[in-house]
């Protein structure tokens, strides 16, 4: 695995008998400030503990909402607006037509019912990873979260199903070509909500990057 900046410092302060200088406090990050990071850097910042599903149930991510009561929930607004050829919205938020692109598998699908919305770290990861300890409230907006254009995606119900609750150490998506794209949409998410990685995960993480560029990745924390 390829050392790290910071790793290579201390390798060779311990080596050569150093005492580094104490590393300088991160700085505070409050809800709504905006970091700017490398994919790299991000993957390195996530903080690494045990998961837990103890006590998980979908159902305490409320979703799908219609939070600017418009007619059209969290579902169908990501299906709007991912649509490559934008669907007939008709009463009710009913969708007709539309072509989509599923990313995680290049399928091309012009039937909407053949789309999942995918929650890009599946709700059971987001409950492991410290969503379990969040207030219902907090749960519900994770799982409605429009203002993160990488934590919803429109694909195959197929591929969808495919990924279920895995993380990238058990599951990546098929079209190779898009790896690096969801790499950093994981990293991004996991560090707008604040969320940790396992050691398996992590693991995965920083070899899957290692095939990609260190890209600028700019999160807006969501908490």
């Amino acid at each position: 695995m390829r050392l790290r900046p910071a790793a290579i410092t201390l390798a060779v302060t311990a080596l050569l008998g150093i005492t580094a200088a104490p590393a300088h406090a991160a700085p505070h990050r409050a809800a709504g400030d905006t970091v700017t990071t490398t994919l790299y850097a991000a993957i390195d910042d996530l903080p690494v503990a045990d998961e837990s599903r103890d006590g998980y149930v979908r159902t305490a991510f409320r979703h799908w909402t219609d939070a600017d009561g418009n007619g059209c929930d969290t579902r169908k607004e990501v299906l709007i607006a991912e649509a490559v050829d934008k669907p007939a919205v008709g009463p009710k938020c009913a969708l007709s037509g539309g072509i989509w692109v599923s990313p995680y598998d290049d399928l091309v699908l012009t039937d909407s019912k053949l789309l999942d919305v995918d929650h890009v770290v599946p709700l059971a990861e987001a409950w492991d990873s410290g969503a379990s300890n969040w207030s219902a409230k907090q749960r519900e907006q994770y799982a409605n979260d429009l203002d993160e254009p990488r934590a919803l995606i429109a694909v195959s119900a197929k591929s969808n199903r495919s990924k279920a609750d895995k993380d990238p150490a058990d599951w990546m998506p098929p079209a190779a070509g898009y790896a690096c794209t969801y790499l950093a949409d994981w990293t991004a998410v996991k560090t707008r909500w604040g969320l940790s990685v396992d050691a398996r995960e992590v693991d995965a993480l920083h070899r899957i990057a290692a095939g990609c560029d260190d890209a600028e990745l700019q999160v807006v924390l969501a908490r």
